[in-house]
């Protein structure tokens, strides 16, 4: 179960990291054309998504690495897997189903990450 978990959480930690990056990082007009929804909510949300992802892919990867605090796995797991819920709201919202398959492979690594983090507990 840890090799699995190692697999399924780098994938995603290496995801958020590069996508929670790039919220915080770029420019409204940079973000525009790969999110059609960034004009619908206030740049604050967006870098706060940015540091939730951040955040969650070092929640993923530090604790099960260092010992420490092992239980924060799971939690940036859920934290993530509940990003993913936010997501596919917005995007059934707009009316963009064909958008939501990333989304919901997401959601599902997530959920699967959580219950592969409970091997430390």
């Amino acid at each position: 179960m840890e090799i699995a978990y190692w697999i399924v959480g780098s994938l995603l930690a290496v995801f958020y990291l590069y996508s929670g990056g790039i919220k915080i990082l770029r420019s409204k007009d940079q973000l525009r054309p790969m999110m059609g929804w960034i004009d619908t909510v206030p740049l604050g949300l967006v870098r706060g998504i940015g540091v939730s992802e951040v955040l969650g892919a070092a929640g993923l990867i530090l604790p099960p690495l260092t010992g420490i605090a092992v239980v924060l796995a799971l939690l940036a797991a859920v934290g993530l897997a509940l990003v993913q819920v936010g997501a596919l709201a917005l995007h059934l919202r707009r009316g963009e189903v064909k958008l939501i398959g990333l989304n919901a492979v997401l959601l599902v690594l997530a959920v699967v990450a959580a219950w592969l983090s409970t091997v430390w507990l």
